[in-house]
């Protein structure tokens, strides 16, 4: 490794060269910020249209809450310097694992099948699935990123212990179970190898191993019977014409109904009859479709490609590997996220029970959503701050 800087590879300090706080955020990436503001904002007044009738404004509110704390997340790993993240990633990826690791002791509670949730007092919980999607995006920049950056593509070495990475909290979730947790890691594993400059053959053998997982999960008892019944139903819907199937179909008849411009916030007629369960998490992009209409859903979904694309450019542009990946792996998490949840409102892919970015209720998703906007607007100011 090179004992100094050269000059194709700037220095990178602890903290932007300016040293103050109102450069930082002079030179944020505020489309990226205010993309996802907007988008929390409308899932805000989505989710209120949803349980107005039996909450009153109770999720309105805690969204909101949600929302401003996410953006305090946001705000404190913007602030972070560069180094000082890189650093720290060893200690967010124990502190990941050791968060899942509790969930499946005691401490854990199993909310619809899955062993996912840590109830805290004053009736809080937290999914630690959520933070290991940030944390993994910083450790496998880490691991992948030092070889990167002297010229090098990963070796036999680097590969294998990025499987080990990524396979630690894979696996766990997998135990809670929750496959489709288990499924946004390994896309997210996958575009972080994939751009690392990995060979073919060793990225066609990640691709087997994440398909023998999900087999694996599909044919042995690891899935409970209520998610299985998410599988089966998405194959066959009159298998569980009083569960899922019944949920599935109102949530296309919802989506349907709404036409080209909706038909009218909290006019919904699906939406405000209550005949969709979970549709302030699962399904609330159906409340758009109904209520907003085909012209509101696309634009909800024009503004989660601007983010995923930003974060692309912001990848390309980086001037260290460590942010070009960290960049990467928020990208492929927040794109395959969108993909799923858009495609199970649609029935076009299985139930899996992911939340939709910034607009699903929940305060752990809300949370790791802002963190993945603090991480890549962190590898925007190294890369705005490093030129001459």
């Amino acid at each position: 490794m090179p004992a100094g800087p050269g000059h194709d590879r700037p220095v990178l300090s602890g903290r932007p060269r300016s040293g103050h706080g109102a450069a930082i955020w002079a030179r944020s990436d505020w489309g990226l910020v205010v993309a996802a503001l907007g988008l929390s904002l409308v899932g805000a007044v989505l989710v209120w249209s949803a349980t107005r009738h039996a909450s009153g404004t109770a999720y309105l509110a805690r969204h909101l809450l949600n929302t401003a704390l996410g953006v305090v997340l946001a705000a404190v790993v913007t602030r972070l310097g560069h180094q000082t993240l890189r650093a720290l990633a060893p200690v967010l990826y124990l502190a990941s694992i050791v968060g899942l690791v509790l969930v499946l002791t005691p401490v854990g509670s199993t909310v619809n099948g899955s062993h996912s949730w840590i109830l805290l007092p004053g009736g809080f919980s937290v999914q630690p699935s959520e933070f290991a999607k940030a944390a993994l995006c910083v450790g496998l920049a880490v691991v992948l990123g030092e070889r990167l950056d002297r010229g090098a593509r990963p070796g036999r070495r680097e590969l294998a212990f990025t499987a080990l990475v990524a396979g630690v909290p894979v696996g766990l979730i997998l135990l809670q179970p929750d496959l489709g947790s288990a499924l946004v890691l390994g896309a997210l594993a996958f575009g972080v190898v994939a751009v690392a400059g990995t060979p073919k053959r060793w990225l066609a053998a990640l691709l087997a191993l994440v398909a023998a997982g999900v087999v694996a999960a599909l044919t042995t008892p690891v899935l409970s019977g209520y998610q299985r019944d998410r599988l089966t139903a998405f194959l066959d819907p009159s298998t569980d014409p009083q569960g899922i199937g019944y949920q599935t179909r109102q949530v296309r008849i919802a989506i349907g109904s709404g036409g080209w411009s909706g038909q009218g916030l909290f006019e919904g007629a699906q939406t405000q009859g209550g005949r969709i369960p979970f549709q302030q998490t699962d399904f609330i992009f159906s409340v758009a479709g109904e209520e907003l209409g085909f012209i509101g859903a696309v634009g909800i979904l024009l503004l989660l490609g601007f983010i995923v694309l930003r974060s692309v450019l912001v990848a390309a542009r980086a001037r260290d590997a460590f942010g070009r990946l960290m960049a990467v792996g928020v990208a492929a998490w927040l794109l395959f996220q969108v993909v799923e949840n858009v495609g199970m409102n649609l029935g076009l892919t299985p139930v899996t029970g992911l939340p939709l970015p910034f607009l699903s209720y929940g305060g752990s998703s809300m949370f790791a959503c802002w963190l993945a906007i603090g991480l890549v607007n962190n590898v925007h100011l190294a890369t705005v701050t490093a030129r001459p």
